[in-house]
């Protein structure tokens, strides 16, 4: 479903992302993992065109972001690490905003906006202009307005930031339910042991190089995901 083929991003003369290769699979919850300033989220600006890029591509169900962006796009929903919302607009006025755009019709975009709502917890504010919300509330936003257009995958950075621990686990369960339904998903975390519990597979990108990618039992072995990441981040 996404796959990313020798890619490389380069800012003035130092490669941020350099010939990167992975791919993430039909049913596949996949976390991307590094310290601050490691590439990943250059690499996921890059992947939903965001960032152009100077080799390589990304090919969004077979189709590269670099020739059809405007098809690619329709097929993934993107949740930055701090989403950036219209705090004028109430919340169901945003979500139907994004509705509009993906051109969800009148009674799909109401269920959808019901049930996650009520999921997360935040149907009764709905009504409230953004602007009064919390950085946890306009992060559960963000999320449901990921999921309306009906989106095959979801490409999301830190998205358990600001999360109380009841919607972390219902982001999680949400998480599994996309991916089981035929999504993928491909995220970015540092909270390894969420990573180490969900994932099928991960990889770990340290200075813009991948230092491992595979099924997660895998990559870890017998120690734990943590002493994993600690080894190859401290290992020069």
């Amino acid at each position: 479903m996404l796959k990313i083929i020798n890619l490389s991003k380069s800012y003035k003369s130092k490669k941020a992302v350099d010939n990167v290769s992975m791919e993430i699979k039909k049913g596949e919850i996949f976390g991307f993992i590094g310290h601050n300033g490691a590439g990943k989220t250059t690499t996921i600006k890059s992947i939903v065109g965001i960032h152009d890029f100077e080799e390589g591509d990304v090919l969004i169900n077979s189709k590269s972001i670099k020739k059809y962006p405007i098809e690619c796009k329709k097929e993934i929903a993107y949740i930055p690490d701090n989403p950036d919302l219209y705090e004028s607009l109430t919340g169901i006025g945003y979500l139907n905003f994004i509705a509009d755009i993906f051109k969800v019709d009148k009674k799909e975009r109401q269920e959808k906006i019901k049930y996650y709502s009520e999921k997360f917890e935040i149907n009764r504010a709905l009504g409230d202009l953004i602007s009064s919300y919390s950085h946890g509330m306009k992060q559960k936003l963000a999320i449901i307005s990921a999921l309306i257009h009906n989106p095959k995958i979801l490409i999301l950075d830190e998205p358990f930031v600001g999360l109380d621990p009841k919607a972390a686990f219902t982001l999680k369960e949400i998480m599994r339910e996309f991916c089981d339904e035929g999504g993928c998903i491909f995220f970015s975390t540092h909270v390894l042991e969420v990573a180490e519990k969900i994932c099928d597979k991960i990889a770990i990108i340290k200075d813009g190089k991948l230092m491992a990618y595979g099924e997660t039992k895998e990559v870890k072995g017998d120690k734990s995901l943590e002493n994993i990441f600690m080894e190859m981040i401290d290992n020069e």
